[in-house]
C-alpha cells in the first residue's frame, strides 16, 4: 500500500484541497477522496520513508485518539450501523491527521473485502499486536462493539499508569538534572580554586566526581554514541523471540511490575473469555484466540497446553491448576463455575476482581517509586555536595591559618 498526495476540489465551495491518502494504486486514491465529497485533480505517489525515523514518528497517533476511536467506532457498531459506515463516520470526526490518513486506507481496505483485523494489522505502530487480535476475536465471535469497549478500557488504564509513572518522576528528573549541573559546572571551579592554593590536597570523594566530570565534558559524545547503540540492539534483541521470552519472563516475576501485570494479564483472559464464551464461541477457540490476545508468551504456552489438555477430555480448572503463569484464584474460580454450569458468570466475576486489585497495584507502585527515587537522590545529592564543600572548608580553613 502506498501513500498518495492528493490535490482535490471541493464542490461546495470550489477551493482546492490538499491531502494524503493511502491506498493500492491511483484509482483507489481517488475512490477515497470521492467518498469523502471532493473531485480528485491530480494524484501523486509520496515516496515512502515508514523505515526512516521521520517515518516512524509521522505513523504514530496518540493514545487518546486511539481511545476515541476504538469507543467511537464500538458505539456506532453496537448502536447498529454497517462498519464501513461507523468507520467513516469515526474518522470525519477525528481531529488526527494520521489516523485520518491511515483511517481512509483501512476503509479502503475494508470495501475491497478485508477484514477489519487484516486492515488494522497493516499498521502495528499505531494497532499493536493485542488490538488486532482482540478486535479478530470480535470478528470471529460476532462482538466486535464488544471487543472495542474491551480495548477502549483496557488502553484508557494503560495511559493511566504511564500519566502515573510520569508524574513520579518529574520531580527526580529534574533533581538529577540540577545535580549533573553541579557535577559538570559547579565541581571544575573547586578544582580551579584549589589549583591556586599549595599544600591542600582534595579528598578521595572529590578527585573521583572530578574524574567522572571530566568525562562527561571531554567524551559525551561517546557516551552518546554508546546509549544510541546500546538503545539500537537492546531493541532489536527485546523484539526477537529469545528477548521477548526473558522480557515477558521479567514481566511476570519480577518484585515491583510482576504483582501489577500478572494481575493485568489475568483481567485480560477473563474479560476476553467471558466476551467469547457469552457470544457461543466453544471453549477450545477460546483458549486458541485469548492465547494471542494475552500478549505474554509463557502465558500464551499455558493457555495452548491447557487447550490441548481441554481437547483431551480434562476440565479447564485442572489444566490451569498449579501453573506458576495463573494466580490460583483463576482456576478455583473456573472450578466453580464448571460445576455449577456458570462459567461466563465466574469468569466475569474474576475480571471485575483483579480489574479493581490492577487499580489497587498502580496506587502502590505510585506510593513506591516516588519516595524511593527521592532517597536515592538524596544519597546522590549528599555525596556531590559533600565532595564539594569539603575541599572549600580546606581552602577556608588554610586562609584564617595565614
Amino acid at each position: 500500500m502506498l501513500t498518495y498526495k492528493v490535490i482535490a476540489r471541493d464542490p461546495a465551495t470550489g477551493k482546492k484541497v490538499k491531502s494524503e491518502v493511502q491506498a493500492y494504486d491511483e484509482m483507489a486514491a481517488a475512490k477515497v477522496a470521492l467518498k469523502t465529497g471532493l473531485i480528485p485533480i491530480d494524484i501523486n505517489p509520496i515516496k515512502p520513508d515508514s523505515e526512516s525515523t521521520v517515518g516512524r514518528f509521522k505513523n504514530r497517533i496518540a493514545a487518546k485518539d486511539r481511545i476515541l476511536f476504538s469507543r467511537q467506532l464500538s458505539t456506532l457498531i453496537n448502536a447498529g450501523l454497517p462498519l464501513v459506515q461507523s468507520l467513516y463516520s469515526v474518522i470525519d470526526q477525528s481531529s488526527s491527521k494520521t489516523l485520518k490518513t491511515i483511517g481512509n486506507a483501512i476503509i479502503a481496505d475494508v470495501e475491497e473485502g478485508h477484514t477489519l483485523s487484516a486492515s488494522l494489522a497493516k499498521y502495528p505502530r499505531v494497532f499493536n499486536h493485542m488490538y488486532v487480535n482482540l478486535v479478530q476475536a470480535g470478528e470471529a465471535s460476532g462482538t466486535l462493539d464488544k471487543s472495542l469497549e474491551l480495548l477502549a478500557i483496557q488502553q484508557e488504564k494503560d495511559a493511566e499508569i504511564v500519566r502515573k509513572v510520569k508524574s513520579a518522576l518529574v520531580i527526580p528528573i529534574i533533581v538529577l538534572v540540577v545535580l549533573m549541573g553541579v557535577l559538570v559546572k559547579v565541581l571544575p571551579r573547586v578544582e580551579m580554586l584549589n589549583a591556586g592554593s599549595q599544600g591542600v590536597k582534595l579528598p578521595t570523594l572529590t578527585l573521583i566526581l572530578l574524574d567522572i566530570s571530566h568525562a562527561i565534558l571531554n567524551y559525551w559524545w561517546a557516551f552518546a554514541v554508546l546509549v544510541s547503540l546500546g538503545g539500537y540492539f537492546m531493541g532489536r534483541w527485546a523484539k526477537g523471540e529469545n528477548g521477548k521470552r526473558v522480557i515477558d519472563g521479567l514481566k511476570l516475576h519480577s518484585w515491583l511490575l510482576g504483582p501489577l501485570y500478572m494481575r493485568i494479564y489475568m483481567a485480560r483472559f477473563a474479560r476476553t473469555a467471558t466476551t467469547l464464551i457469552s457470544s457461543g464461541v466453544q471453549l477450545i477457540n477460546v483458549l486458541e484466540i485469548t492465547s494471542k490476545v494475552i500478549n505474554n508468551v509463557h502465558i500464551a504456552q499455558t493457555l495452548s497446553l491447557a487447550r490441548d489438555k481441554v481437547r483431551g477430555g480434562k476440565p479447564l480448572s485442572e489444566a490451569l491448576k498449579d501453573d506458576k503463569n495463573f494466580l490460583p484464584l483463576v482456576a478455583s474460580m473456573l472450578k466453580i463455575g464448571e460445576q455449577s454450569g456458570s462459567m461466563e458468570k465466574m469468569l466475569e466475576k474474576t475480571a471485575q476482581y483483579y480489574e479493581k486489585e490492577v487499580d489497587e497495584q498502580v496506587k502502590r507502585i505510585s506510593a513506591i517509586i516516588e519516595p524511593a527515587l527521592m532517597v536515592f537522590l538524596g544519597l546522590i545529592a549528599f555525596i556531590i555536595v559533600a565532595a564539594l564543600l569539603y575541599p572549600l572548608y580546606g581552602l577556608t580553613g588554610k586562609t584564617i591559618i595565614q
